[in-house]
């Protein structure tokens, strides 16, 4: 038995490569300046978790947007109606409508024709080549909105247009590396790198900046052609409706200081605005001047002398950084619609600094425990299987390099889960070795049978957990993804390291040491082997505790319930550092006295970190970022030394999407692998698989009930994790029962069941152990960003091995007793005999019935 060189050439490549693609990201920054430039360069990127930052979710205004085109709309009515000499009694906005009533219902025809030039032709989609405006006439009156369609394709317009204005913005403010980029039909997605002030990102972002100027009313009062407008510090001014001149005019903007050093914001206009603004002021000397910006007023001074030179000043209460980014959103110009920032995390960079440190001592200490406990099951044997971990590790990397994902905590989770979840194909291919060596097989005849007959059961363990992390992916966003993403390139790379990798080597060093026989002993004697455990015996208790404990975990749901994260039930959420104990009496009594709702307070981690929730304020965006810099300034009221580390402000429309989606993920998800189960076994399988996953997820839900912990984006990450292991689980020694059903066609059901678990518990017990200790460090050392994740998948774990043998096994027995009653029955029947007789005979005839 020999390797063919062209693969062992092949496999050798795919590691270098792997090798040189992945090490820059060891590397620090002067080194890799250093070395060739035909070498890889390219580094995983840092999530905003892991380096500090903003994200914030902005949701184009389709109510704002539809009020703004039907302002145009309502002047373009008026001027075509005017330039057409198709006299209207009135033409008003009714709702979301446009209502033209003519003097001479006659002229109903031409109007509408005229009407219809001021549509634009949609140009893709569906409704490609229709016109947007929907024009309708009935007798004198004339109804003209904006089709389905047409709202569509303005919204779509609107986010295209947003982009550039906010990829604008933020280069005039000098944020290095920032994203910017759509996420579904209305929506914005922006992350900026470093620290970052949470208001005035809402404020540079959310603002429409739509600027204009205009007169006061001369007599004060308001009337038709009048709205009353307030500045910043609550005065109230007479703003007539009509725009002297728009902000689309200006073509600069710049932050200056007047003479008492305070800062202003000096504009200049382009030739036609400079030619209109000179007009303006000159035909106004005396008179008010309002410069209102997205409906408040900026400053309104009296126009002393004619202004010729194009240029201006906005004078107010300004700091210097409201001053620059009033002057960055001139400079950009306005959006076209009014965005809703519908949800906002930011993290610190100290918090991103020991997120990493928390990361990489977990990442290494789990690989050190599972490196630890294979060398202590496999000794030398155990060696060439760590080095596949390790290139495991390398390669996955590599592809998150090539594929350009971002690196977060929770995709470090899934890299070191990854690891775990690698070492059951080597756990598998191992035991099935040492088991074909037990029957008296040759080193060759052991690896070759060992690796075919393990091949099936890791391509359907693996499928399950993959169908998972697909779901997670679909569903999942931001940090969730990631951890989607990670543990998916592990899986598949598993399939060439711990499988195709370990194979060609395993059989090199048995062909260069000429072994008879290949010995793959543990280091320390233990052996579950050749165990005659009657497992089916307790098949009654088994069942009936594990039915007991979903029970209490579905009482434990109902109350008290789980612990929302503001993922799932909105508001505002900040994590606290402060630099003694942190006095959680005062900190509570202080918050709930402002105001603000009830103040929740929770410690985690240690005693000076904790988690400062508030329900969602009433009002818009401003009232989130007056709710958010209210509760910073009463926190370092509270105690000087503490820090605001992080920040999450998320809507209600984000967390009902986001829990309708993690119920649906769930759900999805069990489906398709109990489809998966039944087309791979039969349906009894599948029944078993489904209501012992129905039980674990229940139990893992009690779990969080009981513990009190965040129930959030990463502990459904948690669950649709279990969701895979368990099965994944399952498959195992479902695979085992189905080869002895072929082999031992005569032997009882509930002997087989109990054979195949005694043959596949060293691999059950050697998985969920070294999964077990993969996960271990991070639970322990996590942080509050991931302990929602390690800690369910730890306990889920020994969950998933137990249900395996006391729920899935059983439930199976159950199904195959039943079907072999139900097919003796038919059977009897069929051979059963009636006796016919027929009308026109005398005698009987026996016929099968």
């Amino acid at each position: 038995m020999r390797n063919s060189p062209w693969l062992v050439f092949t496999y050798t490549v795919i590691i270098v490569l792997g090798l040189l693609i992945a090490l820059p990201n060891a590397l620090p920054q002067s080194v890799l300046q250093r070395i060739p430039s035909w070498l890889p360069h390219s580094q995983v990127s840092l999530g905003l978790d892991l380096r500090g930052g903003s994200h914030l979710v902005l949701e184009v205004d389709e109510a704002d947007l539809t009020k703004e085109r039907l302002n145009s709309l309502l002047q373009d009515t008026r001027r075509v109606l005017r330039e057409k000499n198709i006299q209207p009694k009135s033409v008003v906005r009714n709702n979301n409508n446009i209502v033209v009533s003519l003097a001479d219902p006659s002229q109903s025809d031409a109007a509408v024709t005229q009407l219809r030039t001021l549509g634009n032709v949609i140009a893709s989609g569906i409704s490609a080549g229709q016109s947007d405006l929907a024009v309708t006439a009935d007798g004198g009156n004339i109804t003209i909105g904006f089709s389905p369609a047409g709202i569509a394709t303005n919204v779509d317009n609107a986010v295209a247009q947003s982009l550039e204005v906010i990829r604008q913005r933020v280069d005039q403010v000098g944020v290095a590396e920032p994203t910017i980029q759509r996420i579904g039909a209305n929506r914005i997605l922006v992350q900026l790198p470093g620290a970052q002030d949470p208001s005035r990102l809402r404020e540079l972002l959310g603002s429409t900046a739509k600027m204009s100027f205009h007169m006061l009313a001369p007599n004060g009062q308001a009337g038709p052609g009048v709205t009353i407008m307030k500045d910043a510090e609550g005065n109230s001014y007479p703003v007539l409706d009509r725009v002297e001149i728009s902000g689309d005019r200006l073509s600069d903007a710049r932050v200056s200081f007047d003479q008492s050093q305070q800062p202003v914001v000096t504009f200049r206009f382009d030739s036609a605005g400079a030619t209109r603004f000179a007009d303006i002021t000159r035909q106004n000397v005396g008179n008010p001047f309002a410069i209102v910006l997205d409906d408040k007023v900026l400053s309104a001074p009296v126009i002393r002398e004619p202004i010729t030179g194009g240029s201006g000043q906005i004078s107010g209460n300004f700091t210097t950084d409201s001053a620059n980014t009033l002057a960055a959103m001139l400079r950009a110009g306005a959006l076209p619609a009014k965005l809703t920032v519908i949800e906002e995390r930011t993290v610190g960079a100290d918090l991103g600094a020991d997120a990493i440190r928390m990361g990489l001592y977990a990442g290494v200490v789990g690989f050190v425990l599972v490196a630890a406990f294979i060398f202590v099951l496999y000794g030398t044997w155990g060696i060439l299987a760590n080095i596949a971990l390790l290139i495991h590790t390398i390669l996955t990397f590599s592809a998150l390099t090539l594929v350009g994902a971002t690196l977060t905590l929770p995709g470090i989770a899934g890299v070191v889960l990854g690891i775990g979840l690698a070492v059951d194909a080597n756990v598998l291919i191992n035991e099935r070795i040492r088991e074909e060596t037990r029957k008296g097989k040759s080193a060759f005849a052991a690896i070759d049978t060992g690796f075919r007959r393990a091949y099936s059961t890791i391509i359907d363990g693996n499928m399950t957990a993959l169908i998972a992390a697909a779901i997670l992916f679909w569903f999942g966003s931001g940090p969730v993804r990631g951890f989607a993403v990670t543990m998916a390139l592990g899986l598949i790379i598993s399939m060439f390291t711990s499988v195709a990798f370990v194979r060609v080597t395993m059989i090199e060093i048995t062909r260069r040491r000429k072994m008879k026989v290949l010995n793959i002993k543990p280091l320390i004697p233990f052996s579950p082997y050749d165990k005659h455990i009657q497992f089916m015996k307790a098949r009654f208790f088994g069942v009936t505790v594990s039915a007991l404990l979903s029970i209490a975990s579905i009482a434990l749901f109902i109350y008290p319930g789980l612990n929302y994260g503001v993922d799932f039930r909105g508001g505002i959420q900040m994590s606290v550092k402060t630099q003694d104990a942190a006095d959680l009496g005062r900190f509570r009594e202080d918050l709930n006295g402002l105001g603000l709702g009830e103040v929740a307070l929770q410690s985690f981690g240690d005693n000076n970190t904790m988690l400062v929730r508030a329900q969602r304020q009433e009002g818009g965006e401003e009232a989130q970022t007056a709710a958010v810099t209210k509760l910073k300034a009463e926190i370092v009221k509270i105690d000087p030394s503490a820090t605001v580390t992080g920040t999450d402000v998320i809507g209600p429309k984000v967390s009902g999407e986001l829990a309708w989606a993690g119920i649906l993920s769930v759900v999805i998800a069990s489906l398709a692998m109990l489809f998966y189960i039944w087309y791979r076994f039969e349906w009894p399988f599948a029944v078993g698989a489904i209501v012992t996953l129905i039980l674990d997820v229940t139990k893992a839900i009690g779990f969080f009930a009981l513990t009190g912990l965040d129930f959030n984006l990463t502990a459904i990450a948690a669950i649709l994790t279990l969701v895979g292991y368990s099965v994944n689980d399952k498959v195992v020694v479902y695979d085992r029962m189905r080869e002895n059903m072929r082999l031992y066609k005569s032997m009882p059901l509930r002997e087989i069941i109990d054979k195949s678990i005694n043959e596949t518990l060293a691999r059950s017990l050697y998985t969920n152990a070294t999964a077990f200790l993969s996960l271990l460090p991070m639970a322990i050392w996590g942080g509050s960003a991931v302990e929602s994740f390690a800690i369910p998948m730890a306990f889920g774990i020994l969950v998933a091995a137990a249900s395996s043998i006391f729920i899935a096994a059983p439930i199976l027995l159950f199904l195959g007793d039943w079907r072999r009653r139900h097919a003796k029955a038919v059977a009897a029947s069929n051979d059963a005999t009636v006796e016919i007789i027929p009308p026109d005979a005398g005698q009987p005839r026996k016929t099968a019935g």
